[in-house]
């Protein structure tokens, strides 16, 4: 992603967004390159602060003893529960087990980035515990893609209710249209 090409594209969209990207430093995005791990850690990192859900992520990768997890059949080797010692949630150590079981069956694998942005969020989505959110975020910080917009995101519906000088959150289609000149 050219982040640069990026922000320059809204300044020029947007007066208000100029005004607000002057405020800020560039964020710098570093493309991942193990998708199963990626998504692992989007699961982890779910409805958590920052410091319990890293906690958590470093408990579940010591249950590696050092060896890395990236393998979809480590984590398949482990019990339900030994992932659940680690603080994980009955519902996250189910998810991580089935996004291991989609990569070590192949039916996602790291030639996902080659698809068009719907047709990840759709592979994504059939894997039961990966919903839009997460395959949205997936996209955006594992791939870099540069036009998602995840309408449903609470922080993503805040800021622009603080762009937008809104008393409610916006509504998904308010939050389209607004948008429509950033693409």
């Amino acid at each position: 992603m050219n982040i640069d090409k990026g922000l320059d594209h809204l300044t020029k969209a947007d007066e208000k967004m100029a005004r607000l990207i002057d405020k800020f430093e560039t964020p710098e995005f570093r493309k991942e390159s193990n998708y199963f791990e990626a998504l692992v850690r989007a699961i982890v990192y779910q409805q958590l602060s920052g410091k319990a859900a890293s906690t958590i992520y470093k408990r579940f990768k010591d249950l590696f003893s050092g060896d890395n997890y990236s393998l979809p059949k480590k984590v398949l080797a482990k019990p339900h529960e030994s992932l659940r010692s680690s603080g994980l949630s009955n519902q996250k150590a189910a998810y991580i087990h089935n996004i291991a079981n989609a990569f070590d069956s192949g039916a996602v694998n790291q030639n996902i980035d080659s698809l068009k942005d719907e047709k990840i969020i759709e592979k994504l989505t059939t894997i039961k515990g990966v919903g839009t959110w997460t395959a949205e975020m997936f996209l955006m910080f594992t791939l870099n893609r540069p036009d998602i917009f995840p309408v449903t995101d609470l922080g993503i519906r805040k800021g622009l209710q603080l762009f937008c000088g809104l008393d409610d959150l916006p509504d998904p289609d308010f939050m389209i249209k607004t948008a429509a000149p950033w693409r």
